[in-house]
C-alpha cells in the first residue's frame, strides 16, 4: 500500500491534503449578518449548478444548507463566510467525484469605501460562469494594478468588451437607466439581488473602452461607474484606465436600496 506524508511548516498536516492540492474545486462567498444571509437561494443555486457543471452531481441543498447554519451558529452573529465544494479525489480524476463542502468564516466585511481606479487587462477566465478556485490570474492583476498606481484591475476579452474585475461585477450609469457589460462573465450573487429589486430601468450592452470614451455614435459617456461583490452592492469607480467617472452618488444610492430590498433570510 502506497503512503503519502503531508506536512505544514514542519508539522503533520494530513487532514489538510486534500484541500492543498485540489484546484479543482469552487465557492461561493457571502456577508452574514445578525446569522442571516441576503439572496440565500442565488448561493445554493450557485453551489448546485457549478456542482452538477464539475462534477456532474450536487449536494442536496438542505445539506449545504444544514452545513452553513451549523458554521453560522458557531461564531459571532455577524461574519464573512466562504463555502467550497470540493473532492477528496482531487484533479485529473474521471467521474463519479464524492463531494465535501468546506465553510470557512471570519470578520465581516463591507469592502473598501472607494473611490476605486482601475486598469485594464486582456483577460478570460476559464468557465466565467462559475465561481471556481484556482485564478492566479486575478491575484497578479490586482498585484500588477496596485504596483502601477491603480487600486485594481478590470478584465478585456479578445473581442475588446469589458467583462468583470478580479473580484467584482461592474455596473454603469447613463444618467437614467443601470448598465451591464454584456459579455461571458459571472454573474454574481450581489449582481443578482440588485438586479431583481433596481426600480430604474436596466439594460445589458457591449462596453468597450471607446464605448467608454464617447467615440461610438449613440454611446455617450457614462455618468458613472461601480463594482460590488459580495462586500458591497455598490463601490464608486473614479477612473477605468484614462476614462475619467462623477462620483454619481444617485447612482450608488440606487445599488444599495436595492440591495437593501432583499431580506436577510435565516439559515
Amino acid at each position: 500500500m502506497t503512503s503519502y506524508v503531508v506536512h505544514r511548516n514542519g508539522r503533520p498536516a494530513d487532514d489538510l491534503a486534500p484541500l492543498a492540492f485540489a484546484g479543482y474545486a469552487h465557492f461561493t462567498a457571502l456577508q452574514v449578518r445578525g446569522r442571516q444571509a441576503r439572496g440565500l437561494d442565488l448561493h445554493l443555486d450557485r453551489l448546485r449548478t457549478a456542482s452538477l457543471e464539475l462534477y456532474g452531481n450536487a449536494l442536496p441543498d438542505e445539506l449545504v444548507r444544514d452545513q452553513l447554519r451549523t458554521a453560522v451558529e458557531a461564531g459571532p452573529e455577524d461574519v464573512s463566510l466562504m463555502a467550497t465544494v470540493f473532492s477528496r479525489a482531487g484533479e485529473f480524476t474521471g467521474g463519479g467525484a464524492s463531494l465535501e463542502l468546506l465553510v470557512r468564516t471570519g470578520p465581516p466585511a463591507d469592502g473598501p469605501a472607494g473611490p476605486l481606479a482601475l486598469t485594464t487587462f486582456e483577460h478570460e477566465r476559464f468557465l466565467p460562469r462559475l465561481k471556481h478556485v484556482g485564478e492566479p490570474a486575478k491575484t497578479y492583476a490586482l498585484r500588477q494594478a496596485i504596483a502601477d498606481g491603480y487600486d485594481d484591475a478590470a478584465f478585456i476579452d479578445r473581442r475588446g468588451r469589458l467583462t468583470e474585475g478580479t473580484i467584482w461585477n461592474l455596473a454603469f450609469w447613463d444618467g437614467a437607466e443601470v448598465v451591464w457589460p454584456r459579455a461571458e462573465i459571472l454573474t454574481g450573487t450581489t449582481m443578482g439581488i440588485v438586479r431583481r429589486h433596481l426600480e430604474v430601468p436596466q439594460r445589458t450592452t457591449e462596453i468597450t473602452l471607446d464605448t467608454l470614451r464617447g467615440k461610438r455614435a449613440g454611446s455617450p459617456p457614462f455618468a458613472g461607474a461601480a463594482v460590488m461583490n459580495s462586500w458591497s452592492p455598490g463601490i464608486p469607480v473614479s477612473r477605468i484606465g484614462s476614462v475619467e467617472f462623477p462620483g454619481a452618488p444617485e447612482f450608488l444610492d440606487l445599488l444599495h436600496q436595492a440591495y437593501k430590498a432583499e431580506p436577510l433570510t435565516a439559515f
